[in-house]
């Protein structure tokens, strides 16, 4: 299985599947995060990305499996691309970027507070992460619809024009107008 296999080793060991997340561990999250980014035909650096996205923590979840000064440790295991979409999963200040990223394609980084312009090779995969993600922890906590769900129909709708045409057409299938079971705050 090559790089996929060696990160859920690593993942492992690092303790993900001890930790608690919606829908059971961690780990359980990252492999159906990466799973349904393979299912929906995204890029292969976009699938090893998701099943890392959160080892620098995220914005929703502030679990670190690797502090981000050691970059290269992740670099090594999925490529520079892949743990770049990961740094910047990790790094990106929802509140300041989300609503605007389809007009400005800028993340603002919750770390160091720097504006990361995104590139056309970043801006659909970075997307499409972050879409499939909140699918997941859509599914996994669907009580928490009537909170969120007017919000990611909003935002999922406004990032439709760059993100990949498979992940809006699922995001639009689970978060229809009339479905009722869909919604949660990022968990990560």
């Amino acid at each position: 299985m090559g790089a996929a296999s060696d990160v859920r080793r690593w993942l492992r060991q690092r303790g993900t599947e001890t930790i608690q997340h919606l829908g059971g561990t961690l780990y359980a999250h990252l492999c159906r995060v990466h799973d349904r980014l393979a299912e929906l035909e995204c890029g292969v650096d976009a699938q090893l990305a998701g099943l890392a996205h959160a080892v620098y923590g995220t914005d929703g979840f502030d679990v670190t499996l690797l502090d981000r000064t050691d970059r290269a440790t992740l670099r090594n295991l999925i490529g520079d691309d892949a743990e770049a979409l990961v740094y910047l999963y990790g790094a990106c200040d929802r509140r300041r970027t989300w609503r605007k990223l389809a007009m400005t394609g800028e993340v603002v980084d919750r770390f160091t507070g720097q504006t990361w312009n995104l590139g056309p090779r970043q801006m659909q995969p970075f997307v499409d992460l972050s879409i499939v993600n909140e699918l997941d922890v859509i599914e996994q906590d669907p009580s928490t619809v009537d909170k969120y769900g007017e919000y990611f129909r909003s935002l999922f709708a406004a990032w439709a024009p760059i993100a990949s045409p498979q992940v809006t057409s699922e995001a639009q299938r689970l978060l229809g107008e009339g479905n009722q079971n869909t919604s949660a705050r990022a968990q990560d």
